[in-house]
């Protein structure tokens, strides 16, 4: 039988302590990983809203959107269900990463020829251009990367994921849509983002080959892959719940406004989507130790698992979504003046994505534990963000608020709607496990107020010194909650994020 990754044990480290260790190592990685994805997400956005605009933008963004959501349906749940198909399978580990990559494959295929037919589900509000038709066929390469990374997270090579998605695809994506330009305003922005997500590809499946290799014998099996399907469609529909709780605001949007709101909704989004990448790409690290401790039925470890990396995502997010939120206008107006309307917008996504961490981590554990009863929270959830989006813009509509006003009526229902979600997934895991869950620590307060305190002072600033804000507010701003979130709220084993593991 195959063994799983060894997890740092022996010597001076308990299997628990190497654990939180592997975790730490994790965070580490993907602390890296954030700042070079946040060094490489501004220039697209100050390319796209500099160079083509709001209008080009926001149809670039709806087409994402729709082709994005279509893949992560294809990846059938894989992104996660792979490390319980690995920790469980008697079969060479080759071999069923083999299947699940088959398995993507034809759900791919599926969902492009889809797409492909009814090509004007991308693009609502505007015309097909040129190779328009042709977008869908880029769902194999994105669906195939999620599950080779996936892959490479079983080993605990998180660097991988680093490598494709903070390194390769956002660099690949911000110089292709600089040189598209000078071919294209029209289609510079989705060439740039097909040739990003085949390079991230590549890189992804490099790394997937070098763990795993090719194992001589394995063929293809219906059976097999349909038993995969089965099991995992639960997380397919739990992992399409959550990601479309992110992008199904935009969606909804996009019937009621113009493409240039959009556009500008959409760079809102993408700045609050930085801090989400941390809790996200803590995930498939996350999901190898809670499956093997679940297995050992150690439930107080996996409750100690999920309160620790529960409390390291919602500090630094809250931290970063303060850093970002407060000088929100100059934020936005770096990607261009017409952008500068949608900081209202942006400080209810920052929000949202605070309040959604607690869920997050949670369901990492829900998602082996309770699999049907996640899944309808979360589809209650996706209910409620809808209901009230659509309640909120009919009244805004009626009170004869302008375009962009409206850009905050999905933000504020999606804030509304991830805050329920934490309060019922948290209260669901801690009755399962019968142990305490604790993500929230009262340095959090103390810590944010100091933010604010120190961000107030920054933006009081003349508007003309906006850039001041952006390189002396930010970094302030997160300096300030640093101090006191690591004096106040950080014990030794969140020290333990910031320090190497001892070596075995």
């Amino acid at each position: 039988m195959n063994q799983p990754p060894a997890r740092p044990q022996g010597g001076k480290l308990a299997p628990e302590e190497g654990d939180i260790a592997a975790l730490a190592k994790g965070g580490r990685t993907n602390v890296a990983g954030f700042l070079l994805r946040l060094a490489a997400r501004i220039p697209f956005l100050f390319i796209a809203g500099r160079i083509y605009g709001a209008d080009v933008l926001g149809r670039f963004a709806y087409a994402v959107i729709i082709v994005e959501f279509a893949a992560q349906i294809a990846t059938v749940g894989l992104k996660r269900g792979l490390a319980g198909a690995l920790a469980q399978t008697k079969r060479h580990e080759a071999h069923v990463l083999a299947d699940a990559m088959v398995l993507t494959l034809l759900f791919s295929l599926f969902a492009a020829a889809a797409l492909m037919l009814f090509p004007h589900v991308m693009f609502p509000n505007s015309g097909l251009n040129g190779l328009d038709r042709l977008l869908p066929l880029i769902i194999i390469a994105i669906a195939t990367t999620d599950v080779a990374l996936s892959a490479c997270a079983w080993r605990f090579d998180i660097a991988a994921t680093v490598r494709a998605r903070a390194l390769v695809e956002p660099w690949t994506i911000s110089i292709a849509a600089w040189a598209f330009s000078y071919y294209s305003l029209r289609d510079g922005l989705i060439l740039s983002y097909v040739l990003a997500m085949i390079a991230a590809m590549v890189v992804a499946l490099w790394a997937a080959a070098r763990h795993f290799g090719w194992e001589r014998g394995w063929r293809p099996h219906p059976g097999r892959l349909w038993r995969m399907a089965k099991i995992n469609a639960p997380l397919a529909a739990a992992d399409a719940v959550e990601w479309g709780s992110r992008r199904l605001d935009l969606a909804l949007l996009g019937l009621f406004v113009s493409p240039k709101i959009v556009g500008i909704y959409y760079v809102a989004q993408q700045v609050a989507s930085l801090p989400q990448k941390l809790k996200s790409s803590f995930e498939p690290i996350l999901g190898p130790v809670i499956t093997r401790n679940l297995a050992e039925h150690n439930h107080a470890a996996i409750a100690r698992q999920v309160s620790q990396v529960g409390f390291w995502i919602l500090a630094a997010q809250a931290g970063i979504s303060l850093a970002l939120g407060i000088p929100g206008e100059a934020v936005m107006g770096l990607v261009g003046p017409e952008f500068v309307p949608g900081a209202l917008a942006l400080g209810f996504l920052l929000v949202a994505e605070v309040a959604a961490a607690p869920a997050v981590v949670s369901e990492s554990a829900l998602v082996y534990m309770a699999r049907h009863r996640n899944l309808v929270l979360s589809m209650m959830m996706i209910g409620i963000q809808i209901g009230l989006t659509l309640l909120l813009l009919f009244l805004m509509r009626q009170g004869g608020y302008p375009g962009i006003a409206l850009a905050v009526a999905p933000a504020l229902a999606l804030a509304l709607a991830l805050t329920f979600n934490s309060i019922v997934k948290s209260q669901l895991l801690r009755r399962l496990l019968r142990q305490r869950i604790a993500t929230w620590r009262p340095a959090l307060i103390m810590a944010s107020a100091v933010a604010v305190i120190v961000g107030s002072l920054v933006v009081m600033l003349p508007h003309s010194l906006e850039w001041v804000e952006l390189v002396v507010g930010v970094p302030g701003i997160l300096a300030a909650y640093c101090v006191i979130i690591w004096r106040f709220g950080f014990g030794p084993e969140d020290r333990a994020l910031f320090r190497k593991a001892e070596a075995r």
